[in-house]
This record gives C-alpha cells, structure tokens and sequence, in this order.
C-alpha cells in the first residue's frame, strides 16, 4: 500500500481519518494516457493523411475536430455539477463508451457532415474523460494531498503523446487513417472501459464546508467575482496559445525541413517534457505564491513559442524548444489544475473549475481551426507562433491582476 492509498487525517470530507480507493490512481493514470493519447493526439499526427484522402481542407477538417472541443467545453460545466454530487463513476465509464462510439464514428466517416457529428460526439466524451472530471475525483477522494496526487496522473498523462503520437505515426505507414483510428478505437475500448467501470466505484465523499469565514460561500457568487474573471481570461488567452502550438508544431517543423515522423516524434517529446515539468510543480507550489508562479509560467510559455517562432532550425533544436515548450505546459496543466483549491477551496471544485476552464476550452477549440487560418494570413506557422506568444504575455500580464483576497504563505498572493 502506498502513501497515497493509506489513512490520512484531513481528507477532503473534512471528516477524519479515511482510506482512499487504491485502484483509483493507477486507473486514471492509464485511462489518461490512453484517452487523450487517442482522442486528442492522434488528429494532428493523422491530419494531413486525411485531408490527402478525402480531399477536404485543412480548414475545414480542423474545424471539426475544433467543433469537439467546443462541444466539450459546454458540456464540462454540467458534468462538473454531476461530478460535485455523484462521483466520477458512471461519467467516466459512460464517457468512454462515448469515446469509442465516437472515434469509430469518425473511422467510418462518409462525408463530411458526418465527420462533424462524430466530432461532436467525441467533445462530450472528452469533457467526460479528460482531465477536468480525473481532478475533481482526485481532489475530493485525495483531501490534502490532492497536488501529489495530481501530480502524479498528469505525469502520466503527459505521456499521452509520447506513446500515441509515434504508434499512431507508424501505424499510419502500414494503414490507411481509417484503418488507423479503427486500431485505436480498440485500444481505447480495451484500456479506459474496464478501469472506469472497475476502479471508480468507491463511495464518493461529501464535500467539505469552507474552512474560511471570508471565502465566498457559493459557486456563483465566485464566479462572478474580478479576480475569477481575470484569472479566466488570462487562461483564455494562455490556452488558446498552448494548444495552437500543439496543433500547430508537426506543420511547422514539416515547413522547416523536418519528416512527418520525425515531427511526430518531436510531439511525442514534448509529452515527455510534460512529465519533466510536473515533477517540478509540487516543490514549485510550496515555494513560490499562487499570483507568482501563474504569471511566470504563462510568460514561460511565450518565451518558448517565441524560440519557435524566430530560430529556423536545426531541426534537433527545434526538437529541444519543442521538449522545453513542454515542460512548461506540464506546468500549467497543473496550475489549472489547483487554481480553485489554491484560491477558493474545495467545496464546489467541479462546478468552479468547469466555469474556470470553459472559455480556455473554447479557446482551444478554436486553436486548431484559427491556427491553420492565421499561419495562412502571416505567411506561415512561424508568424502564427510569434502571433502566439504575444497571447500568452498579455495573459501573463492578467495574471498579475488575479489575485484573490487570502492569507498570504505559500499559496497565497
């Protein structure tokens, strides 16, 4: 038994000493390898394929695909409610059902009407199984220790694309896209199904009460307030630039020079920065304030897309910026990941962290579309990446403006 399935004083029920649910933590860790390994980061790496076979644009298949984030993005505030009352236990199972149903969906695709609505199928599946509904099981079940435990599935997590984007590659030299997702769909049927259904059971606590006479007591009373608004837009603005760089990294390196696997595998290596970075965030939270470390790794993040942006090669210092690029989204995923525990408690965590990243979903959904757009109006995806990081220094600078009313210390203002 490990020192995250013992009894811990102070859980999230504010009730005492408790067990957690051992299956749960090595669950989420493959369940999110494999999920956003799949549904997200097999698209770029199959896009050009698909756009050669079926004659669509780049354009308008990005924009399906774009369509699933928005879908999942509407749909993460709903689901989040569900999540605060019930448990993950059914929404995630359910969710990966849906994901399966989805990728065949998009695997089969006559037309692209239908690409579309098996795009949309796949957003609510994504808002069910993706990030989002794993933390909100792992803050209420971890208490205290949630940052650990957190840590510890985004590590994995982060390498979804290290794993998936090379297999996906290599299994597209042999297959057709089709054929390709057809694979995939197996795989993820096979990995998320059993672990949701089977280690998610465990009773769902009830949430604590706030601890701090001076939080807000509510939901939306939080939500509507400045320092929720700022800290809103600056992941806005953030996310919208973290994921068109995502999309947008296999293009730019093809544009300068590089193979499609071997960009591939510079995708696939930015995931294992993303594990590098999330070793780093627990020391990171305890030492550095909540306003500080958010305004430094969204400036970080620009700083690593401007590297992008200006220096043409060679193509293994690309690979590098690429690794560095990253260990700071690594970061951020985690600071998202806290920034309502860090701030205004546990109490509605689903809810107000559905309502936090809602726009930076819709931003991100709107990445891989606005991206292929915007490299056409600058002349290439080295403009959209300099056009990028100026997003994430105006977030940065919002950042700054975010900080809430709380005792200072390490997660303090």
């Amino acid at each position: 038994m490990t020192d995250f399935d013992t009894p811990t004083a102070g859980a999230a029920t504010g009730t005492g000493v408790r067990s957690r649910p051992r299956a749960v933590l090595p669950a989420l860790c493959a369940t999110q390898i494999t999920s956003w390994g799949i549904v997200y980061y097999a698209f770029p790496v199959l896009l050009s394929r698909i756009t050669a076979d079926t004659g669509w644009s780049a354009g308008a298949t990005t924009g399906a695909f774009s369509l699933a984030l928005l879908v999942s993005a509407a749909a993460g505030v709903p689901i989040g409610r569900i999540l605060d009352r019930r448990g993950p236990h059914l929404i995630m199972t359910g969710g990966s059902a849906l994901a399966v149903i989805g990728v065949l969906a998009v695997a089969a695709a006559p037309n692209l009407l239908v690409f579309y609505a098996a795009w949309a199928l796949t957003g609510i599946a994504m808002a069910a199984t993706f990030y989002q509904p794993a933390f909100a099981a792992l803050t209420r079940w971890w208490g205290p220790d949630r940052v650990r435990a957190l840590t510890v599935v985004t590590l994995a997590g982060g390498l979804a694309s290290t794993v998936f984007a090379p297999l996906t590659a290599a299994l597209a030299e042999h297959l057709d896209w089709r054929a390709t997702y057809l694979v995939l769909a197996g795989v993820l049927a096979a990995i998320t199904l059993p672990a949701h259904a089977l280690a998610l059971r465990a009773p769902w606590p009830p949430a604590p009460q706030p601890q701090n006479p001076e939080q807000p007591t509510g939901a939306d009373r939080t939500a509507r307030s400045g320092p929720f608004a700022l800290l809103a837009t600056a992941f806005t603005l953030s996310g919208f630039a973290m994921y068109a760089v995502v999309i947008g990294l296999v293009p730019l390196l093809e544009e300068r020079g590089a193979s499609s696997t071997t960009a591939a595998w510079a995708l696939g290596l930015g995931g294992v920065g993303q594990t590098l970075g999330r070793t780093l965030y627990s020391t990171l939270a305890t030492r550095v304030t909540v306003t500080c470390r958010t305004t430094v790794l969204i400036a970080l993040g620009g700083a690593t897309t401007v590297a992008l942006a200006l220096v043409p090669g060679p193509i293994p210092l690309l690979v590098l910026f690429s690794v560095l690029a990253g260990v700071v989204r690594g970061n951020l995923t985690l600071l998202q990941a806290t920034a309502v525990t860090d701030r205004w408690g546990t109490t509605h965590y689903g809810q107000l962290s559905a309502l936090l990243t809602a726009p930076a979903t819709i931003a991100a959904a709107l990445a891989p579309w606005a991206g292929v757009a915007l490299a056409g109006l600058l002349g290439g995806y080295g403009g959209l990446f300099l056009a990028l990081s100026g997003s994430s220094f105006a977030a940065a600078l919002l950042a700054t403006r975010a900080a809430p009313r709380e005792k200072a210390g390490p997660t303090g203002v």
